[in-house]
């Protein structure tokens, strides 16, 4: 009996020794720290975080959302195919600021107007969250990232009780706009994204929904206000360290827009050449048709074999059609089959559903392919005439 009340006793002490360890004092501030873009495009978005800052207990620590997990079995198929769990991470601020400052990367910080319960509600969500056992999470570019982490996790601290007003100068967008906002239109990046993501981010976001972004956190905290008591929810902003301006060496001539326009011209001028001379360079439709095959392919697979919601119902297919790698075949001959004449038909239709899709909005596609469609409409009007010609 004594054994066992000894043993309870020793139980006691210790879960009271922890929760005083991790109890903050009255002075105390957790304040969300919004990182900017950096040079890459994967860091093209910024970054969200919290700090949690007591000097009494010593504590100024960063806890962040979206750290990947590199010991995860099939790493890279799993992050392929959506399904790659990511990391709440926690670090020293000294740490993340020399490590932002390095890539010079402005970072501001927004002192929340909490009370002494919420702050300890929110220190011990993120305690609680970065166990072991509680740290995955599964990560969703729209709605599950490092900035919705940070107003999910106030949400929490404040019982659901802010209510986020719109900056003066919001505008309604899709989301699709709000990430170009974030790019260069005219860059490779920005041409991988609008291939690879579907119509589904062209859909209007709602005024919550902007705070995918860090930048958007900011500014919709900064005007957000406590419902019980009107207050604010931000007390204090200030900039802990301003991105130093380094000139650009961007390039238009490395551009998508002006090499695909380069490779336009080249398509188009042979397509002239085989018009005037009634002859046919299939080398060069077994490319066109062997590429735009396998990039529909990569479409279909990022639609159906994976779990990115983003990349559903993606209309690229229509000039990207993956059933042009099934008929290459025909391509070799120089008497095609009756059906492959109304396949090119068909392709033609496509095109010019993409272009209703893209005037009516339904789908954005990227500027950069403006050249490759006009070229790829004319020589698949050429291919028509050409079989039909020769019977």
């Amino acid at each position: 009996m004594k054994k066992t009340l000894l043993f309870l006793l020793l139980v006691f002490l210790s879960f009271s020794a922890f929760a005083q360890q991790n109890q903050l004092s009255e002075s105390a501030q957790i304040s969300v720290l919004t990182v900017g873009p950096g040079a890459s495009l994967n860091d093209s978005f910024g970054h969200s975080a919290f700090r949690i800052k007591d000097k009494k207990k010593g504590i100024d620590a960063v806890y962040g959302y979206g750290e990947y997990d590199f010991e995860a079995p099939n790493f890279y198929l799993k992050f392929a195919q959506g399904k790659l769990h990511y990391l709440i991470s926690k670090t020293n601020f000294n740490r993340f600021f020399q490590v932002y400052v390095y890539f010079n990367r402005s970072i501001k910080e927004q002192v929340l107007n909490l009370s002494g319960e919420e702050k300890q509600r929110l220190y011990d969500y993120l305690i609680n969250n970065y166990k072991p056992e509680n740290r995955k999470y599964l990560y969703d570019f729209f709605f599950d990232n490092c900035a919705t982490k940070i107003k999910d996790v106030v949400k929490v601290a404040l019982n659901d009780s802010i209510t986020f007003y719109p900056p003066k100068d919001y505008k309604e967008a899709s989301f699709r706009t709000l990430i170009q906002n974030n790019l260069n239109r005219n860059s490779w990046g920005s041409l991988g994204i609008d291939i690879a993501l579907g119509s589904v981010i062209d859909r209007t976001a709602t005024a919550e929904q902007h705070m995918f972004l860090p930048e958007n956190i900011y500014t919709f905290f900064e005007n957000a206000a406590i419902k019980n008591n009107n207050q604010p929810l931000v007390k204090q902003s200030r900039v802990i360290y301003a991105k130093k301006e380094i000139p650009q060496t961007s390039s238009f001539f490395t551009s998508p827009l002006f090499i695909l326009s380069i490779v336009s011209l080249f398509i188009i001028f042979i397509t002239y050449k085989d018009y005037k001379s009634q002859t046919r360079y299939k080398w060069l439709d077994i490319a066109l048709f062997s590429i735009t095959g396998l990039i529909g392919i990569f479409i279909l697979l990022l639609w159906f074999a994976t779990d990115h919601l983003g990349t559903h119902q993606n209309y690229n297919l229509l000039w990207a059609f993956a059933l042009n790698i099934l008929v290459l075949g025909q391509l070799y001959k120089k008497k095609v089959s009756p059906w492959f004449k109304k396949y090119l038909k068909l392709l033609i239709i496509l095109l010019c559903l993409l272009t209703l899709h893209w005037i009516i909005g339904v789908q954005v596609f990227a500027i950069g392919l403006i050249p490759l469609l006009i070229a790829l409409f004319l020589r698949y009007i050429f291919l028509v005439k050409h079989f039909n010609n020769i019977g």
